[in-house]
């Protein structure tokens, strides 16, 4: 099964996972070089992989939907 040439919809709320797990990734990046947001380390850690799971679960799911119309 190739997954880069099966093509999906997207409305904007089902982006919201994506982006939020976008957005802790690069969180992590400006707590590795800054002082600022290395309080808040473990939680974005624990935010980025709630989001990770729940994009991919997300992504997979609506494959497999589209796959079987």
């Amino acid at each position: 099964m190739n997954f880069f040439s099966i093509k999906t919809t997207w409305t904007n709320a089902e982006f919201i996972p994506l982006k939020l797990c976008i957005a802790s990734a690069y969180l992590l990046v400006g707590a590795y070089f800054h002082n600022f947001f290395s309080k808040y380390y473990i939680l974005i850690i624990i935010l980025f992989v709630v989001t990770v799971i729940w994009a991919v679960y997300l992504w997979v799911s609506k494959m497999k939907i589209e796959k079987h119309e």
